[in-house]
């Protein structure tokens, strides 16, 4: 037998090399599985796990869509910038980089040399959104490790125009208020994305045949709000904040047609270029997220409720208790003593006595579902965030006494949005609409455009007219006369509200406003002014009705509306709207002239009325115990029955007005009468 045959028996016949041979077989069986495995099975999912440990994506920012005013002025958009970002493991000399960057950019060297020093981090922003001239200064130094990024940065060519409208924009270009946050899916579209690699040093670089894409923009909003408007109403609100002391203001202009958001105006306010240097409380939209008591100015839903009821007319005299009245053991007293007033005078001198006795005529249940019907206890919907709803407790939550306070605007929180939107109910026939301020998002030609939303009818047209009537005396003879403005017609309501804090109303602190509209007819907008502590010169006629003025005066005439009459004249015959047959109005005239003296014929014999105003009529018809009807407006132009009828058979007396007085007045005598 050979030596190597018999070796290879003997070396079979040991167990031990057995033992190991066959280890030695399964190991390598083992090895050529796992590389298979790893190899072939898991290869996608090992090549994936390192790509992600070499490479690093860095988020760029989308372009912003624009924003534009109602006239395609931009009052939003976004600029081209750079952003600088360094490999701290490609940096040779930290500390020499970080002095360079530091005195260019003006940071701090420390903490430069602390983000640079840090070989563990991969990629660190440096600084974020400089303007390219300063970029490309330090793109021509060539520093090893440093990357320059294109991004977009969020600009306000107008500054602080609109600022709580529109909102501002973080770092991130992420919207963090106002519209900008609101809108933020439709502004942005698609953030860009850069890829870096490292290398077998540890490096990292960017590497062009690497994942890249472009940020698209995203699309642009379209406005309501009218940049000049804006601008007028910023304006003149700052001035009379500043004139009268107040600690804030707030203003809201309106389209009472379709509910556009002509302005919308906070004070103080800010540069949302700039934002995080301004106080926090300045970046408040105050007309949408505030709410306050309204006093007097919801004497015009009081007043609707009770022309709704049936229960009284604009000449139905009304005795407000010298100033006073008592109800479950409360006083509450007027801010002037007050005898008889008509219902209009009762609005248009702002007694809360007379008020109070509206709101009873009226009845509670008539009462909230009038305040509900204009949209009060409630958001009005607009597309701006964070409103505020104001506060309307259940009425079954109301004490005996609450209708009296609520006749008179305590008790009840509402915001200046919410208030403005109720007028605008009486400027445009009744419709109480949706307010908004984009009117159309994307490109201009295919904008998806915003529609006018009725919401309720809170009131009849007929009942309109009456307060629309009743606010005008407010402006022309009441405690708005501040508030005029020349060669138009307005109308509005003054308030003066005591504010509330912890245990009860807080002494001189008050919240002054005025809301109106004008022209009365065909009302260009409604515009709320409302003043927070304003101070010595509180009440709202004399704060915020003079705010109004100057801005409307300026509005219309921007807008192009023709004067209705010449600025000089005062007063001028037919001021208020021409009513419905058979309503009662009471006279043009100015509330404190006297009636003249007129000839009164031998007792049992009637009159003749012919060419006196309303309140002449009725001084008359008082003082022989007659209680007439008057339908039209201006002066008697027929009376039925005729002077000379005996008062015993006259039964009602009905007084026809027209527009176009008699030459002379004479007294017509029957047949047989002295």
């Amino acid at each position: 037998m050979s030596l190597s045959r018999r070796w290879s028996s003997d070396a079979w016949e040991n167990p031990r090399l057995v033992i190991f041979a066959a280890v030695v077989v399964v190991w390598l069986v083992a090895i050529v599985f796992r590389l298979y495995y790893m190899q072939v099975e898991r290869f996608d999912h090992f090549r994936d796990k390192a790509e992600e440990q070499q490479q690093k994506v860095v988020s760029l920012d989308a372009p912003r869509g624009t924003i534009f005013d109602a006239r395609g002025r931009q009052l939003a958009v976004s600029v081209e910038t750079v952003s600088i970002g360094v490999f701290p493991k490609r940096v040779k000399d930290p500390d020499h980089l970080a002095g360079v960057l530091a005195n260019m950019l003006g940071l701090k060297k420390r903490e430069l040399l602390a983000k640079f020093s840090n070989k563990k981090k991969g990629f660190t922003w440096v600084v974020r959104k400089i303007d390219p001239a300063r970029a490309e200064k330090i793109r021509e130094l060539r520093l090893p490790g440093v990357e320059l990024l294109p991004e977009s940065k969020r600009f306000y060519p107008m500054g602080n125009l609109a600022a709580q409208v529109l909102g501002y924009v973080g770092t991130d270009n992420k919207g963090l208020a106002g519209l900008e946050f609101l809108y933020e899916r439709e502004v942005v579209s698609e953030r860009g994305q850069r890829t870096v690699v490292r290398d077998g040093l540890h490096g990292t670089m960017l590497d062009p045949d690497l994942d890249q894409a472009a940020a698209k923009p995203g699309k642009d909003l379209h406005l309501t709000i009218d940049a000049v408007l804006q601008q007028i109403v910023e304006r003149e609100l700052q001035e009379g904040v500043e004139r009268t002391n107040a600690k804030r203001g707030m203003a809201v202009m309106l389209d009472p047609d379709n509910g556009a958001i002509l302005a919308m105006a906070s004070v103080p306010t800010f540069d949302p270029n700039n934002f995080g240097a301004y106080n926090k409380a300045s970046w408040r939209n105050q007309p949408v997220m505030d709410a306050f008591e309204p006093g007097s100015t919801f004497k015009m839903v009081t007043l609707a409720a009770a022309l709704e009821a049936h229960k009284v007319d604009l000449l139905q005299t009304i005795f407000c208790g010298n100033g006073q009245i008592v109800l479950y053991g409360t006083r509450i007293n007027d801010h002037k003593s007050f005898g008889p007033l008509t219902v209009r005078e009762i609005i248009a001198k702002s007694s809360n006595v007379g008020a109070i006795h509206l709101g009873r005529a009226a009845g509670t249940e008539r009462l909230y579902a009038t305040i509900e019907a204009f949209g009060f206890g409630r958001a009005t919907g607009i597309d701006l965030p964070s409103e505020n709803p104001g506060l309307l407790r259940p009425v079954e939550k109301w004490s005996p006494i609450t209708p009296a306070y609520v006749s008179f605007g305590q008790g009840i929180s509402i915001t200046a949005l919410q208030l403005t939107n109720s007028f605008a109910a009486i400027a445009n026939g009744g419709r109480l609409l949706r307010p908004y301020v984009v009117s159309a998002v994307g490109a201009k030609k295919a904008a998806r455009a915003q529609r006018t939303q009725v919401m309720k009818l809170p009131v009849s047209p007929a009942s309109v007219r009456l307060v629309r009537s009743a606010l005008e005396s407010v402006v022309v003879e009441g405690t708005a006369k501040a508030a005029v403005v020349n060669g138009y017609r307005a109308a509005g309501k003054t308030g003066t509200a005591q504010k509330a804090g912890k245990g009860g109303y807080l002494a001189n602190r008050y919240i002054s406003s005025f809301v109106g509209f004008a022209p009365v007819e065909d009302t260009a907008f409604v515009m709320a002014v409302v003043l927070d502590e304003p101070w010595p010169s509180y009440h709202g006629g004399d704060s915020a009705a003079p705010i109004f003025g100057k801005i409307a005066s300026q509005a219309l005439l921007y807008l192009g509306v023709r004067p209705e009459r010449d600025p000089q004249d005062k007063l001028w015959p037919g001021q208020r709207p021409e009513p419905a047959p058979g309503t009662l109005l009471a006279s043009a005239e100015p509330a404190d002239q006297e009636p003249v003296d007129v000839f009164v014929p031998p007792p049992g014999t009637l009159p003749s009325f012919v060419d006196l105003t309303a309140r002449q009529a009725l001084a008359l018809s008082s003082k022989l115990g007659l209680q007439p009807t008057l339908v039209g407006h201006g002066v008697v132009i027929e009376q039925n029955p005729p002077a000379g009828t005996p008062l015993e058979a006259a039964g009602e007396l009905e007084l026809r007005f027209g527009s176009a007085p008699h030459q002379a007045r004479q007294v017509a005598v029957a047949k047989g009468a002295p």
